[in-house]
């Protein structure tokens, strides 16, 4: 880097020093400007750099940049700057992922937990549980050397305990992730409802423009329509879906599995509800069961086949009671997260559901907020499972070869995290999501 930046400026390049120069080729002044050399090992990628600024002209700087590349440069690759900071052992793979990030954050929280996972705080929580499933792998060893005594080896090591705990830790640590996750890539909210509750006109109301056909004619959403909006700073994707009902018409049953699909698939649940249809309901119903008619109309709305689906739906269920502005039900529910009257007509209660969806879960502390990434969120996730599958065969006594292996992968998982053990082709899939020259 020296060499070549060395052949289009005449000043003699010193470490770490500001230099004032023009930039000349063949006798011609091309521009003038700064010129910074940072010898490596102390550069961002850990090599020598040198830094170039010229004037703001892209004809200028294309032709400097053409000057070098004769001299011997070449351009970089997306994100190579940053993949070889990662490879020099500068940044560990979180950190490097946080420079894309933080480029890309939108609100000051998004930017904030990108910042707190480029100076680390997320790989220390990584590298924290690692060292710790580390030492608990050493007592499981140490029992398979001992095969009369494995089972008072792993007793006086505590190691089922410490893997509860281990467990518990993790699990904590995941939902930071999952939290942080949403601040740098979005939140995915699935509008879905039974037809003509008013989900496209929601959509619109969100959106502030007419994304979505609106008719009174029952099934006029027949596939998934996205509609990207920013509430707070923080980016929300909202997914018009089918009417879910019963048909024989094959393109909208079609739709409407692809509806419920998408409510498994999505961060929120917004499930719209009519005032006007709820209210009746609550007509037609006894005083002992008025309370529970809104959990009902959710249940038969949703109509999940597995109970292990509507448990896990319920975790991230908004219920929106549309149509504010021609009945005010009184609400309540226990299978919902929260409840929201909203009127997609007049936009009362619309600022109130959007923003709720941004801080559902979230605290504002500067100290456990980190960005993330759906790999991190999924790599936890498995090494909590391999984790369970270790206590369950610690349980069993089932032999502390079983234990040790999936100890052995949950170590490995928490390592492709970080970039200690990952593959080629997931670096060259991350990086290659960067801009060029980070």
């Amino acid at each position: 880097a020296k060499h070549v930046a060395q052949q289009l400026i005449a000043t003699v390049l010193q470490p770490r020093k500001a230099h004032y120069s023009q930039f000349t080729y063949e006798g011609q002044t091309l521009d003038d400007g700064i010129v910074v050399y940072f010898p490596g090992p102390n550069s961002f990628t850990g090599e020598d750099v040198v830094e170039i600024q010229g004037h703001g002209s892209p004809f200028v700087l294309q032709t400097i940049l053409q000057v070098l590349i004769d001299f011997g440069a070449r351009l970089a690759r997306p994100g190579e700057f940053s993949e070889r900071a990662f490879l020099n052992g500068k940044l560990d793979l979180v950190q490097a992922e946080a420079i894309a990030d933080l480029i890309s954050a939108k609100s000051k929280f998004a930017a904030r937990a990108a910042r707190a996972s480029l100076s680390g705080t997320f790989s220390k929580h990584i590298t924290k549980l690692a060292d710790r499933l580390l030492k608990i792998r050493i007592e499981i060893e140490a029992a398979i050397d001992f095969p009369d005594e494995d089972i008072e080896i792993l007793a006086q090591a505590h190691v089922a305990e410490n893997l509860t705990k281990l467990i518990s830790d993790a699990h904590a640590l995941l939902v930071q992730a999952e939290q942080g996750r949403r601040l740098s890539q979005g939140i995915c909210v699935a509008l879905v409802g039974e037809p003509n509750v008013g989900k496209s006109s929601l959509l619109n109301a969100l959106a502030g423009e007419e994304a979505a056909i609106v008719t009174n004619v029952p099934g006029t959403t027949r596939d998934l329509l996205k509609v990207d909006v920013v509430v707070e700073g923080v980016p929300l994707r909202l997914i018009d879906t089918a009417g879910l009902r019963p048909t024989t018409d094959e393109v909208e049953r079609i739709g409407v599995e692809r509806a419920r699909q998408q409510a498994l698939d999505a961060d929120y649940v917004a499930l719209i509800v009519s005032s006007t249809e709820l209210i009746s309901a609550m007509a037609l119903a006894d005083d002992d069961e008025k309370p529970y008619v809104l959990d009902k109309v959710i249940a038969q709305t949703l109509n999940y086949q597995s109970e292990n689906q509507l448990s896990t739906l319920a975790e991230r269920l908004h219920v929106v009671i549309n149509k504010s502005d021609l009945a005010q039900p009184a609400i309540s529910s226990k299978a919902a997260g929260s409840v929201h009257l909203v009127s997609a007509k007049t936009g009362e209660g619309l600022q109130e559901f959007a923003t709720s969806l941004v801080y559902s879960g979230y605290t504002d502390d500067s100290s456990t907020a980190f960005s993330a990434r759906a790999r991190h969120v999924g790599a936890l996730t498995k090494t909590i499972e391999l984790l369970q599958q270790a206590i369950t065969a610690l349980h069993k006594n089932a032999g502390p070869e079983l234990v040790a292996e999936d100890c052995l992968l949950a170590h490995q998982t928490l390592g492709e995290i970080v970039g200690t053990m990952t593959p080629d082709d997931l670096l060259g899939e991350i990086f290659s999501t960067f801009c060029i020259g980070k």
